[in-house]
């Protein structure tokens, strides 16, 4: 039987904080109004606002060297699919999942459909998987999967990212995001130019599968499992592949696979001026693919980067249409709550984007006033926008405090009885 947050409990706590809501949101209207900015109207697009979980992120994360199971951590699609659901009924912006296959892989995808249909979860990208062996594996991805020397280790996981559509099919996906963890870690080890020719090759017979209507989302990663060379390493390799695939292939964004002070947000714009922004993987770094919660260390790079969004849906422009979604590792934070704070991070700086005054910002930029620029931006940010989240949470039914709702709920220990801790992990992450 799936265990969900109680509406009515919802309600209860929603009523005890209303009525300062109410009283915050007005006072932040009147100051927006001065500005000639209406409030309805930027709550109205934060309730429209969407950003996908990822299935692996509901489980515990873990590191090279151990990783320590949660109470309660799901053991299997269905269980993430539980989880995804409570994280959507409270933070009412997290209505789709993106799965990882084989982590996911089903006998019955016609069954997983109906059970998602019923948490009123949609699908999101689908993510391939042939950065790893899996048991009983002819051929090894040890030294690459669709760079591999070996042709038979390329067709294997050329027909997995095949298969892989099929079930996005099934599921009602129309993305395929393709990340490899292929490289060397040894100068000589790898013919770089062979190697990348070896990939494009396997790409473009995956790419021969795409329906019509999909996108391909190609992930690039600076490091990791390869530590002195990776095939797609950056935007660069990135956006070349994609640009030799055709129009339905595009760059897939992770904010934590980029080399240190990178100016991802400019990154964002070349892609979106080129019409190859295919999405994002939210979350935040300290050093190095860190994979924290987003925003939790550098918020005001996340505002940039939704400035350059936020101007593109502002011009209209063509072939603007990205997805949103978190990628993060939960070591020491419940999951559920970790996934609703970025969430609501995220939608933070997209809202905050929204109060730019574009045409103050042209004006300044076509001056050469760089001051005023910049504090133009800084203004929208360090405005905070906090009674607008909580407000289109509660119009959509969501919490106004979604996570002191989550706690009063004690989901996690209904669900420690109904999932006893193996010491296995269900999110398939080592």
């Amino acid at each position: 039987m799936t265990i969900r947050i109680d509406k009515a409990l919802i309600a209860e706590q929603n009523d005890k904080l209303l009525s300062d809501l109410q009283e915050d949101y007005q006072a932040l209207g009147n100051k927006l109004a001065r500005s000639d900015i209406n409030i309805d109207e930027i709550t109205a697009k934060a309730e429209q606002f969407e950003i996908a979980v990822p299935s692996w992120g509901t489980g515990t994360g873990g590191t090279r060297f151990a990783r320590f199971p949660g109470v309660g951590e799901p053991r299997n699609i269905f269980e993430k699919l539980e989880d995804s659901a409570v994280i959507n009924d409270l933070s009412q912006c997290t209505g789709r999942v993106s799965p990882h296959f084989p982590w996911d892989k089903v006998d019955d995808f016609t069954e997983l459909k109906q059970f998602s249909d019923e948490l009123g979860l949609r699908w999101d990208s689908i993510n391939s998987n042939t950065f790893q062996d899996q048991p009983g594996q002819e051929h090894s991805f040890k030294y690459g999967s669709l760079s591999n020397t070996s042709a038979a280790s390329r067709e294997l996981a050329i027909q997995h990212n095949l298969d892989c559509i099929e079930w996005g099919k099934t599921l009602g996906s129309k993305t395929l995001t393709v990340w490899v963890g292929d490289g060397s870690n040894h100068p000589g080890q790898q013919h770089f130019q062979h190697a990348f020719e070896r990939y494009l090759d396997s790409m473009k017979k995956i790419y021969a599968g795409l329906p019509a209507d999909w996108e391909m989302h190609i992930e690039h990663k600076m490091f990791e499992p390869a530590f002195y060379s990776t095939v797609i390493q950056d935007w660069g390799s990135n956006i070349l592949a994609a640009m030799e695939l055709g129009e339905q292939a595009k760059s897939l964004v992770d904010l934590g696979h980029h080399a240190p002070n990178v100016n991802i947000e400019m990154i964002v714009s070349r892609l979106i001026q080129f019409k190859k922004l295919g999405g994002f993987h939210f979350n935040d770094s300290k050093y190095g693919d860190d994979d924290l919660d987003s925003g939790s260390l550098h918020p005001y790079q996340q505002f940039l980067i939704f400035n350059e969004l936020v101007d593109a849906e502002y011009r209209n422009q063509e072939g603007f249409n990205p997805n949103y979604m978190l990628d993060q590792s939960h070591n020491v934070t419940d999951p559920i709550e970790s996934l609703i704070n970025s969430a609501a991070s995220v939608q933070r700086s997209y809202v905050g984007a929204l109060l730019v005054d574009r045409s103050k910002l042209t004006e300044y930029q076509n001056s050469n006033d760089a001051l005023m620029a910049s504090n133009t931006l800084k203004a929208a940010f360090n405005t905070d926008v906090s009674p607008i989240l909580a407000m289109a949470r509660y119009k959509k039914g969501g919490a106004i405090d979604p996570i002191a709702t989550y706690r009063s709920a004690g989901y996690r220990s209904a669900v420690a009885v109904k999932r006893p801790n193996s010491g296995g992990n269900g999110s398939g992450i080592v």
